[in-house]
């Protein structure tokens, strides 16, 4: 192995204690982990932030079973080691991967399936914005709400890590994208971004903005972060036929559901959770975007939305930032 590869026994990476605020975060010692079979050990350059570190921080998330507790969902860097049944061939590359856990650190372990290479002259640091949002968007708007070429979508937070990747595939994909945010600057971003229309959702009734935008016919998909009461409105947003995708809950995991609304227009109700589905689903789910999405990151036309970097000592203000709920775009650890 090249001398730059050598690959030292310990490793800082952010840890905590116990849950609590943003700075409960803090550098420690650990040692680097060991990749296994079909894995890969990749030395970290950039790692991004994303809602659920938040969650798995205040102690609502916690990761699954036989994953690092070391909070980080998405990588970027460079391969340096290998597990068995991997191929040599692969060591040096420079990769983005889905994560189960351990992206806050210096060396992180990754399934060789959940990687995907980083082209020569994409910028290393916001690749590693790439792989959850990209992941996350893909399985649940083109897989299970299905949208097509010529549909028309409504997502909420569209300024967020989700929202801004929803937006850039709508547009590469020919899908209007109607979007929600809290501020009327944040609103301009996301049309600067490439939204069709965007919602202040503060001043005005998203559902009455929805069925004017779309002349009554309605939308055929949502694609909802928020949960609670949102999801009844939300169901008023669809058209007939219409799908709707619950990814997170921030405004309540239960919600009143109208039966006669969703059987007059034969309505789709369903919802995924990314992170403790199987390394096989999510090797398919890579495969796929490397077949479909993949030519749009090698030409340049897909790029993350960045908000702002932070060196990964300052993971807590990267949290805090998030927290805030003042970003645009992608919050990312460099190391």
């Amino acid at each position: 192995m090249p001398e730059e590869y050598h690959i030292p026994r310990t490793m800082t990476a952010i840890g905590f204690d116990a849950p609590g605020s943003a700075d409960v975060l803090r550098p420690e010692v650990r040692e680097v982990p060991l990749p296994g079979e079909n894995e890969v050990l990749i030395k970290v350059r950039a790692a991004g932030i994303n809602r659920p570190d938040v969650l798995q921080r205040r102690g609502f998330y916690p990761p699954p079973a036989g994953a690092s507790d070391i909070p980080g969902l998405e990588v970027s860097g460079v391969i340096v080691g290998r597990g068995p049944n991997v191929d040599d061939a692969l060591i040096g590359r420079p990769v983005c991967a889905l994560l189960p856990g351990g992206g806050y650190a210096e060396y992180a372990v990754a399934p060789v399936g959940q990687c995907l290479p980083v082209p020569d002259g994409y910028d290393i640091v916001e690749a590693a914005a790439l792989p959850e949002t990209l992941f996350t968007v893909w399985s649940n708007l083109f897989e299970r709400a299905y949208v097509i070429e010529g549909d028309t979508v409504l997502v909420h937070g569209g300024t967020s890590g989700i929202g801004t990747m929803a937006i850039s595939l709508c547009a590469l994909f020919g899908i209007t994208a109607i979007v929600t945010c809290g501020s009327d600057s944040k609103c301009e971003a996301a049309l600067k971004i490439g939204a069709s229309h965007a919602i202040n959702y503060a001043t005005t009734d998203f559902v009455e903005a929805v069925r004017e935008i779309t002349e009554g016919r309605g939308v055929q998909a949502v694609l909802d972060m928020v949960g609670g009461d949102y999801v009844p409105r939300n169901l008023a947003c669809l058209a007939e036929e219409g799908r709707h995708v619950s990814i997170a809950t921030q405004r309540g995991v239960t919600a009143e559901i109208p039966l006669v609304a969703i059987m007059q227009k034969r309505l789709t109700l369903t919802g995924s959770t990314l992170r403790p589905r199987s390394v096989g689903f999510k090797t398919l789910i890579a495969e796929e975007l490397a077949q479909t999405v993949w030519p749009f990151v090698e030409q340049g036309k897909l790029r993350p939305v960045m908000d702002r970097t932070f060196p990964l000592a300052e993971a807590g203000a990267a949290h805090a930032r998030m927290e805030a709920g003042e970003h645009m775009g992608k919050i990312v650890l460099v190391v």
